[in-house]
């Protein structure tokens, strides 16, 4: 069998469908069909149930699949190690980036990395933290930006810097007068947040998870911006809580109405994070001290307690 053979049948696996991993690995469905058909026969056992709608791992499958990713995945550390031994920091790198963090980090960093790598090419995605997990496990992502810790076994990270919650308080607000706020002077049924899906909607959550706040809120809205959170807050509709990076941006008359949290600040830990078989590490490398280049500079914090952004039950 070969490397080749390998890669369609986690294809295969992954899509469920003949047709579509032969599209995603550039060869006719007919071609990626023979090519599993004689592992399975130089084997003599199915991998695949064809009786299922969509198409379903045997057993044994699931077994095959789960070595062919280690062989698949060592086989290509080959080009890894004659890069690195070389030298060389360039190809191809897909990295991915949370919602919360591009708009703010990316601009920081991008041009002075393409300026010193300019033979690396970086394929960028805005992602959730859920499907850059499955992007990482599934071989089509080397390495991403997101909110840790994930407490995931096969994904090693590399924390880059933490990243202190801000609050937004309107001047009508009984807390605008304050200097510095504590967490308990937040009202959990005023927080404006983000919609389902974005870590730091959760880390608000979860900084907030002990507060018993009696009033109920009129109304319930999420949005998938920060802009319409500060807008309706504007409005008298609540308060809403930002990451640090961003609020760097705002206006005067906004910045104005930016309280911060007494020490330890409640903050969230923004990470390199990259599959454990540290494919492209030598990229990896480089993308992490450009990025501690020009961020050390505008965070300077280190009294902060880090707050989780996994969901609490």
């Amino acid at each position: 069998m070969t490397i080749t053979q390998l890669k369609y049948v986690l294809a295969v696996a992954e899509y469920k469908n003949f047709t579509l991993a032969a599209e995603k690995c550039f060869v006719t469905q007919p071609t990626l069909s023979m090519q599993i058909q004689k592992i399975e026969e130089e084997l003599a056992v199915q991998i695949f149930d064809r009786t299922k709608k969509p198409i379903q791992l045997t057993e044994i499958g699931q077994k095959i699949v789960n070595q062919s990713k280690n062989i698949v995945n060592e086989a290509d550390r080959i080009q890894d190690i004659v890069d690195q031994q070389k030298g060389f920091i360039g190809g191809e790198f897909r990295l991915a980036i949370i919602p919360t963090v591009m708009p703010t980090l990316l601009p920081m960093f991008l041009n002075n990395f393409i300026k010193k790598y300019p033979k690396v090419k970086l394929i960028i995605e805005e992602l959730n933290t859920a499907e850059i997990i499955t992007k990482l496990k599934n071989g089509h992502l080397d390495a991403a930006i997101a909110v840790t810790p994930l407490e995931d076994e096969k994904i090693k990270e590399i924390v880059l810097y933490y990243e202190p919650f801000v609050a937004y308080i309107p001047e009508n607000h009984l807390t605008f007068h304050k200097k510095e706020i504590e967490v308990s002077d937040l009202n959990v049924n005023e927080i404006l947040l983000l919609q389902d899906g974005h870590c730091f909607r959760d880390g608000i959550l979860n900084l907030c998870k002990n507060l018993n706040n009696e009033e109920k809120s009129h109304f319930q809205i999420e949005s998938g911006s920060f802009e319409t959170l500060i807008k309706l807050a504007d409005e008298g509709l609540g308060t809403t809580l930002l990451p640090y990076l961003h609020t760097l941006d705002l206006p005067a008359k906004d910045a104005l109405k930016l309280k911060h949290f007494t020490e330890p600040k409640p903050a969230r830990e923004v990470s390199l994070i990259f599959p454990k078989n540290e494919l492209k590490i030598h990229i990896i490398d480089a993308l992490r001290s450009t990025i501690a280049g020009v961020i050390k500079g505008a965070i300077t914090f280190q009294n902060v307690q880090i707050i989780s952004p996994l969901q609490k039950k």
